[in-house]
């Protein structure tokens, strides 16, 4: 059974076309699209809001997720540099 309907595949293929132009545009920001990914991802999107048989889009990564994420290296980065000063004052 296949994932994607033939309709999302052409909001896709027009999306990708479009971005080949130059004439693609995203979101709010209005900017030109230039990224192959990104016009296949707005092709996706355009689908999903028109209810054509695509998968559930990835959930994304809260930030807060991200901002513990990089604590935790950040603590660990310290933690090694403060246990290599107190081995130097040892010796």
């Amino acid at each position: 059974m296949a994932k994607y309907s033939k309709a999302a595949a052409k909001k896709v293929a027009r999306a990708v076309k479009k971005a080949k132009a130059g004439t693609l545009k995203s979101g709010r920001s209005g900017r030109k699209v230039t990224s192959r990914k990104q016009a296949i991802a707005i092709g996706l999107s355009e689908a999903r809001a028109e209810g054509k048989k695509v998968p559930k889009a990835p959930k994304k990564k809260t930030t807060k997720k991200v901002a513990k994420k990089t604590m935790k290296k950040a603590a660990k980065k310290t933690a090694k540099k403060t246990a290599k000063t107190s081995r130097k004052r040892k010796a």
